[in-house]
């Protein structure tokens, strides 16, 4: 059941980035050309969103448990550190270059635009970099003693 529920989660928001025009590299780019073409529509889709996400959020919170799972699953770390500055400034930086960010980049995939086809296997080799390169840089590897 959790799969089902996951896989339309999925669609519907693949369906809303498709029908808003986020996986257009363009319109992203022209958001961000302040100085030239800028185009303001993905503020509103991002108004809406966060409108959507703090109703869904307030209406969420009312209960003991998700639907589908025993407990929240929330993120005990809440400090803005290095890491997290350093991969929100690299995520910023890709999105800028490429249009792009992880969820519009797989919308657009079946659209098979050479962009696309250079930003995705990036983007996956990126992620799979940092994974490694955190993986040498924790105290909690293999081997390590406590």
């Amino acid at each position: 059941m959790r799969v089902l529920w996951g896989f339309l989660s999925g669609l519907v928001f693949g369906l809303g980035l498709v029908i808003s025009g986020m996986a257009n590299p363009a319109k992203v780019l022209n958001f961000l050309d302040l100085a030239g073409t800028w185009d303001p529509s993905l503020a509103f889709v991002m108004g809406g969103a966060t409108l959507t996400a703090f109703v869904g959020y307030r209406l969420v919170w009312r209960r003991k448990a998700p639907v589908l799972d025993r407990t929240f699953d929330i993120p005990k770390n809440r400090a803005i550190d290095r890491p997290l500055l350093v991969g929100a400034t690299l995520f910023g930086i890709g999105w800028g270059i490429g249009g792009f960010c992880p969820g519009p980049a797989f919308t657009a995939l079946p659209l098979l635009a050479p962009g696309t086809l250079i930003f995705l296997p990036a983007m996956l080799a990126g992620l799979w970099l940092g994974a490694r390169i955190k993986a040498g840089s924790s105290p909690q590897r293999k081997g390590a003693t406590s």
